[in-house]
């Protein structure tokens, strides 16, 4: 087949070729807050919207989200004090802009959402019940079912996905970004696993992507996120020729229900609302070390609890601290916290008459995808949006509870652009069409024009970039998300080489080498083994995915690893490796500490070097770019420049480009 179009960067996952399509004019890829939302809104715009998740359409991180949503809902609170609340906990690193349009944004987001059916705990005369969390100076967050706030939202988001009959296809990873000629979003690859309609890889074709794909946590040993969370749509927009940013501030949660030494995977989270309820941090003999650390003791930034616990443990040579609530009483506990009480009791623990153990563990990605207020990529077409995405709002250390309003706000931002530029796309077709012309913005439509990774394009147009509506002759909406079966598989000889992939058996190796050498506690020395230990494990997949009788493969006194089958669990060891191994670059790069990236070998917060953010992205050759911003303001997020191929430097501990 002829046309066939890649992202500009030709990496891909190693994958069959698609077998199945569907037309759409969107597709969402995830079913979190941020997800679910983009989609009710861009249905409710009259576009066809396909969503796409990994497990079961109310199994994303929003459904474990504990402590709730901040907003400034009560009386005397304003967005101005939850703006200032946020560029406090940022540590000198979140663009004002992006945090203005959330707080401003974010009470009648709230109330949408409400509309939308979420129940939020009320006060006796009926107001929304508001609690405070670490770095909040205000009462302002909601919370549903004590602890719950999460799994209601998500109840009610899916419940409204569904009356309204959005196409859903879950239990589906992801794979890669499809492109039209000129290098604009055409839609996605992805694998149903086993469950669903289809089977195998498929694609779905659309002019709009918006991810929403949730963290990147299974990078590390322990973490709060669940198992689907292996930096999926971080991946995939750095093969795609994405920026990513910031991606070295990942938040430990402070508070995590100590499981022990070896405990590996999801962790319970105990949610920094207790704290907001009073419960105590304490060593083992109960003296109280968080006053006199900060103004706010316990309910300090993230960053700051994290780092103080740690010390402690180190001074006292332990591994976990302890949280005590006993003081709650048990009416408390079971009317507040019955999630949380659940969980500890389920461990043999007992909150209501013995201290909770806890251990920092990690819990959120502050930086990810680059995008503008408006959820824009660097690659028209591609959004993102939640966890995946780095809007700038949360600096160096998101503060609590502005997540879930960081995905609603910004979600509906997405959607009003998407629909906004489709509504301009149906006019500009309108009037080609009266004018029996195909000249659009002075480029010649061609029958190349979407052909996609052996996928046809039909019913659906392209992106102009950000100066002009759609490009393209086709109509925007499509009549339907319909089904068809490719007419030809893609020439294999056509396709760039696909990534290597990594042994699945390695996962492990990955996540417990990002924790030795990246987790709470960094260093040059830690970082740097970290990055040798990750360039060893892609060398080791380049190496077994070499042809025979290539130089790879007849590497004099190296033991040839067997090749990865391509497969689930193949795809998100390489999609971990791979962000591991940006993350680890970025953080040897960031030579200070700024919240919650802790260099001991660089304690010390640098203004003057380091308040502005490091921004990457990969380049054909497979090579990293990095590169800093002037200001700690993101800027505007247009195109990718093509980076100079001859100065990038390649993915590797000792090679870092100039600024």
């Amino acid at each position: 087949m002829t046309g066939i179009r890649h992202p500009a960067t030709g990496i891909r996952l190693t994958a069959p070729a698609p077998g199945w399509s569907i037309d759409a004019d969107v597709v969402v890829v995830g079913s979190g807050v941020a997800g679910l939302t983009a989609a009710l809104r861009c249905a409710a715009g009259g576009l066809a919207t396909v969503v796409v998740t990994k497990a079961r359409l109310d199994d994303g991180s929003t459904r474990w989200a504990q402590g709730g949503i901040a907003a400034a809902l009560g009386e005397g609170d304003t967005p101005e004090q939850h703006l200032d609340d946020t560029l406090v906990a940022g540590a000198g690193l979140c663009d004002e802009g992006a945090v203005r349009t959330l707080v401003t944004e974010g009470p009648d987001a709230v109330r949408r959402l409400i509309g939308t059916g979420a129940r939020f705990d009320t006060t006796d005369g009926g107001a929304i019940a508001l609690t405070r969390e670490g770095g909040h100076h205000r009462s302002r967050i909601a919370h549903a079912g004590g602890d719950a706030t999460g799994a209601e939202i998500s109840r009610a988001l899916v419940a409204a996905v569904r009356e309204a009959a959005l196409r859903t296809i879950e239990n589906a990873l992801v794979l890669d970004l499809l492109t039209d000629a000129d290098g604009r979003t055409a839609g996605v690859t992805l694998h149903v696993m086993g469950e669903g309609r289809h089977d195998g890889v498929g694609a779905v074709r659309a002019p709009a992507v918006v991810l929403a794909t949730g963290g990147m946590g299974q990078v590390f040993s322990a973490t709060t996120n669940p198992a689907v969370s292996t930096g999926d749509g971080v991946a995939l927009a750095l093969r795609a020729g994405a920026e990513v940013s910031d991606l070295e501030f990942v938040q430990f949660h402070p508070t995590v229900l100590y499981l022990g030494a070896d405990s590996e995977g999801q962790q319970p989270l105990v949610s920094e609302a207790v704290r907001g309820e009073g419960a105590h941090l304490v060593d083992a003999s109960g003296t109280r070390f968080m006053a006199g650390q900060h103004e706010l003791a316990e309910l300090a930034p993230r960053d700051i609890v994290a780092k103080a616990i740690t010390r402690r443990m180190e001074l006292h040579g332990t591994e976990h601290m302890y949280l005590d609530a006993r003081h709650f009483g048990a009416a408390m506990w079971e009317r507040r916290f019955p999630t949380i009480l659940a969980a500890c009791r389920a461990h043999g623990i007992d909150p209501v008459t013995e201290p909770i153990p806890v251990a920092p563990a990690a819990h959120y990605a502050s930086g990810g995808v680059r995008t503008d207020l408006r959820g824009r990529t660097t690659v028209p077409g591609l959004y993102a949006c939640g966890e995946v995405a780095c809007t700038g709002v949360h600096g160096a250390n998101r503060l609590a509870s502005n997540s879930l309003l960081e995905g609603l706000v910004f979600a509906e931002r997405i959607a009003t652009d998407i629909v906004e530029r489709a509504n301009d796309a149906e006019h500009v077709n309108d009037a080609e069409r009266a004018n029996d012309t195909a000249q659009t913005h002075g480029v010649e439509q061609t029958d190349d024009t979407a052909q996609t990774n052996g996928v046809a394009q039909t019913g659906s147009t392209a992106w102009a970039d950000d100066a002009g509506p759609f490009a393209g002759g086709a109509d925007l909406r499509a009549s339907a998300a319909t089904d068809r079966p490719l007419a030809a598989a893609a020439d294999p000889a056509a396709l760039p080489a696909p990534s290597p992939l990594l042994d699945p058996e390695q996962r492990g190796t990955v996540q417990r080498i990002m924790t030795r050498g990246a987790g709470v506690l960094r260093s040059a020395e830690s970082l740097a083994v970290a990055a040798d230990a990750l360039e060893a494990l892609h060398d080791g997949a380049v190496r077994a995915a070499a042809p025979d009788g290539a130089p790879d493969a007849d590497a004099p006194d190296v033991d040839r690893p067997k090749p990865a089958e391509p497969g689930v669990e193949a795809w998100e060891a390489t999609n971990l490796l791979l962000v591991s191994r940006v993350l680890v670059a970025a953080a040897r790069r960031r030579e200070e500490t700024r919240g919650c990236h802790w260099r001991e070998d660089r304690p010390e917060r640098d203004d003057e070097n380091w308040r502005r953010h490091l921004v990457v992205r990969l380049t054909p050759e497979r090579r990293l770019v990095l590169r800093r911003t002037e200001t700690a303001a993101f800027g505007p997020v247009g195109p990718a420049q093509a980076p100079d191929c001859a100065a990038a430097p390649p993915i590797h501990p000792d090679d870092h480009p100039d600024d």
